[in-house]
């Protein structure tokens, strides 16, 4: 007879405790990816403008016109130009000039504009879905101070953009538990379908993935447009939203949610209870026919609307995408279900875990190769997979799925030890009861009669309550003897955290602007605000700068126009290193031709804009190496001064 000797009291896996904490854990580092990214960064961005940014025009233009790397959506209301004292000074009718050039765009401006300095503010939608938005400055006659207010909040930020990211994180999440949930079933353990809490995971997973879709379907209209919470339930909007591609492809995904709830529906429903093995198998071979091309095509829905859809080749990309996610929802909804089911069914078979295994190995291949396509198709080059978020995110994904390879390694080596029973589960004779065990019997027998002669009803609740707390204990304390089964599901929980932290970084990532497109368009790794895109005036430097206080660090950007001898206009930006506008108390600056005894000469430029100085008439008299010094101060104490040459003449 086998014999096996209970645990003692304290050595036993708290696989329950264990799964609270580790959970709160991965949702805390989640909200953390979230919560810190930077507002949804665009794979389309402002390549030039006419008059470009900072310049000084003798004459009014006719019309102002922005030039983008690829097509955007543009509103009515899209492309705002303000005269200095706040005012529309463009007449609100927005041209497409693209021709079979760049995507350009243009809006005609009033006639009898006065001199002064103008401010071009824009919002659009890239190809991609994200929202893209920017302003820049240019003078007529000559700078003047301004009172444009602009918003401060970047495109796709605020309460709302924090929201939607939340619905993206839960809908790849509900997505993943649905068709992963589903396939384990099929593929893996039929027997589950008939359980209890893989049912519940599995409509979870549809549930959770609906909402989702219907909060992004009506946070779309505030998300790439006012930023207001309130607008989400602005029909005028929600009507715009759904003639737009990503209105598309947010329906055609409640549709779809639609087909995929009837298959649920008969999986645990007349699959379950079916008894005839012929019958089943016929069964079984419909529902994976007619599911997989369900869950493809809301995979498709994603490939459709974001990153796949736009840049090189998207014809091979789109399809890439969609084995993409089918793959990651196979291995990481697959092993959602798996815990679940060695946690609250610890009959779970061990031919489950080993076809699971097999369709682990399987995803991970095809992941593989599908995510060298995209990192090649968005990174580009070597320099963009360490120089720019979306590389860098990018890395730190690679990171975590080879974790999550080396624990699923070693879940298969548990798999195996289960294997490798000379004896079946249910053929192995049952273990003599220790002590402990037989108090509990009696306890419980004793409880059972006290609960049949107990006349008060809440006495009886609570002996009923006693009865069930021994009856737990005792189940999780068998649960907890079987060595092989219990390191198989501490292996697993610790896959199902890593998968939530490496979903969290993938939501991230298709949300960042590819590294491609960062280094083709020579914005480094800021977000596109649509001023550092426009190509660099004539005698320009950039110099890095730290204060040594707080919220100190930042980079100024100096333009000297035309660059040349006799009289210049000076534009002076700061910006913080997340590429915003970072508007310092003061700024001052010297310039010296230290070869020819000249300087310094001082130049006090004036605050046009938050992060934006400026100054006309600054004289240069001879060519030469001018040393440009840049005195910023950010705080009362803060203060450090910056200096690099520029050749003038």
């Amino acid at each position: 007879m086998t014999t096996r000797t209970a645990p003692r009291p304290g050595t036993a896996p708290r696989l329950g405790t264990t799964l609270a904490r580790l959970l709160v854990l991965v949702a805390a580092l989640a909200g953390t990816l979230l919560a810190g990214a930077s507002p949804a960064s665009a794979h389309a961005t402002l390549t030039a403008s006419t008059p470009a940014d900072g310049t000084v025009v003798a004459l009014a233009p006719k019309q102002v016109s922005l030039s983008f790397s690829e097509q955007v959506a543009l509103g009515a209301d899209s492309i705002r130009v303000l005269d200095p004292s706040g005012r529309r000074a463009d007449d609100g009718k927005i041209s497409d000039l693209t021709g079979g050039g760049p995507a350009t765009y243009g809006v005609g401006m009033k006639a009898g504009l006065p001199d002064g300095t103008y401010t071009v503010a824009w919002q659009g939608v890239s190809a991609d879905s994200h929202p893209i938005a920017g302003a820049f400055t240019f003078s007529i006659g000559a700078p003047s101070a301004t009172s444009a207010v602009l918003p401060d909040q970047a495109a796709g930020g605020g309460a709302v953009g924090v929201l939607y990211g939340i619905a993206r994180y839960l809908s790849y999440a509900g997505f993943a538990v649905l068709v992963g949930g589903g396939a384990f079933v099929l593929l893996c353990w039929p027997r589950g379908a008939d359980v209890r809490p893989v049912q519940r995971t599995v409509v979870r997973g549809w549930l959770v993935l609906t909402g989702a879709t219907l909060v992004l379907l009506l946070l779309r209209a505030p998300y790439t447009g006012s930023g207001k919470l309130a607008d989400a339930f602005d029909l005028a909007g929600l009507q715009a939203v759904l003639q737009t591609k990503t209105g598309a492809a947010l329906t055609s995904r409640l549709l779809l949610l639609g087909a995929a709830a009837l298959f649920v529906a008969v999986l645990f429903g007349a699959y379950a209870r079916r008894t005839d093995p012929k019958e089943r198998k016929d069964l079984a071979f419909g529902l994976g026919l007619g599911g997989t091309v369900v869950a493809a095509g809301i995979a498709g829905t994603w490939a459709l609307a974001e990153h796949a859809s736009a840049g090189l080749q998207p014809g091979i990309a789109m399809p890439v995408d969609i084995l993409h996610l089918l793959a990651v929802a196979a291995w990481l909804g697959g092993l959602t279900v798996l815990l679940v089911a060695l946690h609250r069914t610890p009959s779970v078979d061990r031919s489950a875990v080993e076809r699971f295994s097999r369709v682990a190995f399987v995803s991970v291949v095809v992941l593989v190769l599908t995510g060298l396509y995209q990192s090649w198709r968005q990174v580009g080059s070597w320099s963009a997979l360490t120089g720019t978020r979306y590389g860098q995110l990018l890395l730190v994904k690679i990171g975590l799925m080879a974790l999550l390879v080396a624990l699923a390694w070693i879940s298969r080596r548990w798999t195996g030890r289960l294997a490798g029973r000379t004896a079946a589960p249910e053929a192995e004779a049952q273990p003599e009861p220790t002590e402990e065990e037989l108090e509990e019997q009696e306890d419980e027998a004793a409880l059972d009669e006290a609960i049949e002669e107990e006349r008060d009803p809440e006495r009886a609740a609570q002996l009923a309550r006693q009865r069930a707390a021994i009856a737990t204990a005792r189940r999780k304390r068998t649960r907890d003897a079987d060595l092989e089964r219990s390191g198989l599901r501490r292996s697993v929980l610790a896959e199902a955290a890593v998968a939530v932290v490496l979903l969290a970084v993938t939501t991230v990532l298709t949300a960042t602007e590819p590294g491609r497109t960062v280094e083709e368009t020579g914005q480094g790794g800021g977000v596109a605000t649509g001023v550092d895109a426009i190509p660099a005036a004539p005698g320009e430097i950039r110099l890095p700068f730290d204060t040594g206080g707080a919220n100190g660090k930042g980079t100024v950007r100096l333009t000297l126009d035309p660059g040349s001898t006799g009289a210049n206009t000076l534009h002076l930006f700061a910006d913080r290193p997340d590429g915003k506008p970072l508007d310092a108390p003061e700024v001052k600056v010297n310039l010296t031709l230290k070869e020819k005894g000249i300087g310094p000469l001082p130049v006090a430029p004036e605050r046009l804009l938050p992060g934006h100085w400026s100054v006309g008439g600054v004289q240069i008299p001879l060519p030469g190496e001018w040393l440009v010094q840049v005195t910023i101060r950010t705080s009362e104490i803060d203060q450090t001064t910056v200096e690099q040459t520029i050749k003038i003449g």
